[in-house]
C-alpha cells in the first residue's frame, strides 16, 4: 500500500457553532459532512468534516451531555498537558509564498492575531490560534528537502519565550514559578 496522506484529522471543540463559524468563514474550508450522533446512555455529539483539499478533511466532535465527557475540558490540547502550544499544531498548505502572503493578509483583514511571515531555511509559515486555542499554521516549502536535511542535526537555538512559554496559562504552576524565578517569564501586570 502506497501512503496517500491524511484521511482526516479528528479534534474537539466545546463550541461546535464558534468553530464551524471559524472554518468556514475565516478560513474558507467548505464543510462537507455534518452528523448528530444520539448516544443511547444519554446525550448527543455534534460531529463536522472540514474539506481542507486534495479529500482531506479536519474534523471536529461536540459532546453534549454524554456520560463519561466532561463538560469542560481544554479543546486546545497544549495548555491541558502544560507544554508549549508549538507542540501540539496543525499546519495547511499554503501553496506559495505569494499565496502566503496573501492568506496572512486575509488573517488580517478578518480580525486574526497572526505572526510575521517566519523563514524556516526550508519553509515560510505564519501562526495563529483557532477559537479552541488550537496552534494553526499556514506553511508553504520554499526549496526541496535533501538528505542533509534527514540528517538529525544542531540548526538554531531558541528561547522559552520563542516557544510561546511566556504565555504563563501554557505552563504548570511549577514550571512558571521555576521560569518566573529565573525571569525566564514576564508576568502579565509586572
Amino acid at each position: 500500500m502506497s501512503h496517500k496522506g491524511f484521511s482526516h484529522l479528528g479534534l474537539s471543540t466545546l463550541d461546535l457553532d464558534r468553530t464551524r463559524d471559524f472554518y468556514e468563514n475565516t478560513l474558507g474550508f467548505k464543510a462537507v459532512r455534518c452528523d448528530l450522533i444520539k448516544v443511547k446512555e444519554g446525550g448527543r455529539i455534534r460531529h463536522i468534516f472540514f474539506d481542507t483539499g486534495r479529500d482531506q478533511l479536519l474534523a471536529f466532535m461536540e459532546a453534549r451531555g454524554v456520560p463519561g465527557v466532561p463538560a469542560a475540558y481544554d479543546a486546545g490540547i497544549n495548555r491541558g498537558l502544560g507544554v508549549p502550544s508549538v507542540f501540539y499544531h496543525f499546519a495547511f498548505e499554503a501553496g506559495s509564498e505569494a499565496a502566503l502572503d496573501e492568506k496572512r493578509n486575509e488573517l488580517l483583514a478578518k480580525g486574526v492575531d497572526v505572526t510575521e511571515v517566519v523563514d524556516h531555511d526550508w519553509a515560510k509559515s505564519i501562526y495563529f490560534k483557532d477559537p479552541n486555542g488550537i496552534q494553526l499554521e499556514y506553511c508553504c516549502f520554499t526549496r526541496n528537502l535533501n538528505a542533509d536535511d534527514a540528517r538529525m542535526q544542531d540548526r538554531f537555538e531558541i528561547s522559552v519565550r520563542r516557544l510561546g512559554l511566556d504565555d504563563r496559562s501554557a505552563l504548570s504552576s511549577a514550571e512558571r514559578i521555576r521560569l518566573e524565578s529565573q525571569d525566564l517569564v514576564k508576568v502579565p501586570g509586572q
